[in-house]
C-alpha cells in the first residue's frame, strides 16, 4: 500500500496544481464539476491502459520490468521537472473553456503521467484497483480544492506542486533502484 501511495502522491500534487490554475480563472460551479469528471474518468482510465502495457511487457521481459518502471518513473518526474510553464497555462486556457472533444483532448494531455504510472504498476505488479481507487480519490479531492483556493495561492505556488511531484517521482524512482539493487523484488 506504501507504494500506491508513493506513486499517487505525485499525481497529486500534479492534479492540484492544474486545477488551482483553473480555480484561478474563476469558473462557475458547473464548469469546476464537468472538469472534476474530465479529471476522475481520465486520471481513474488511464492508469488502467498503462497497466496492460506494462503488464504485458513485464511478462515479455521478466525481472527487467522493474528496471523499466524505474526509468519510466524517473523519466516521468524529469519531465514534470521540465514542462514549458507557457505551454501548460495553454493548456489550462484551453480547459478552461473547453466543450466536447476538446476537452476529452485536453483531459487525455493532463493524464498522461496517469499513463506512465499506470505503466509503471503493470511492471511492478502493483494491485491496480487499489491504486485506481486512490487515483480516482486524489482527482476528486485536490481537484476541488485546487479550484476552491485556486484564487487564493500565488502562481508561483502552483508551479512548485508541479515541481515538487516531479522531485518526488525522481525520489521514488531512485528509492526503487536501491531496494531492487540490494536485492529486494518490487514486484
Amino acid at each position: 500500500m506504501l507504494a500506491v501511495l508513493g506513486l499517487v502522491l505525485p499525481l497529486g500534487l500534479d492534479t492540484f496544481a492544474v486545477s488551482a490554475a483553473l480555480g484561478a480563472m474563476g469558473l462557475g460551479r458547473a464548469q469546476r464539476i464537468r472538469l472534476s469528471l474530465v479529471f476522475i474518468a481520465f486520471e481513474g482510465l488511464m492508469p488502467l491502459v498503462g497497466l496492460l502495457i506494462g503488464d504485458q511487457l513485464g511478462a515479455r521481459i521478466g525481472d527487467v520490468g522493474e528496471y523499466a518502471a524505474i526509468a519510466a518513473l524517473f523519466a516521468l518526474g524529469i519531465y514534470e521537472l521540465r514542462q514549458d510553464e507557457e505551454a501548460e497555462e495553454a493548456l489550462v486556457e484551453r480547459m478552461s473553456r473547453a466543450n466536447g472533444a476538446i476537452l476529452l483532448t485536453a483531459g487525455l494531455a493532463v493524464s498522461l503521467d496517469e499513463l506512465a504510472i499506470g505503466f509503471a504498476f503493470g511492471l511492478l505488479n502493483i494491485p491496480i484497483v487499489a491504486a485506481v481507487l486512490a487515483i480516482a480519490a486524489q482527482a476528486l479531492i485536490l481537484s476541488q480544492l485546487g479550484f476552491a483556493i485556486g484564487t487564493r495561492i500565488e502562481e508561483r505556488v502552483r508551479e512548485r506542486a508541479e515541481r515538487l511531484a516531479g522531485i518526488v517521482l525522481i525520489g521514488l524512482a531512485l528509492l526503487l533502484l536501491v531496494l531492487r539493487l540490494a536485492g529486494t523484488s518490487l514486484g
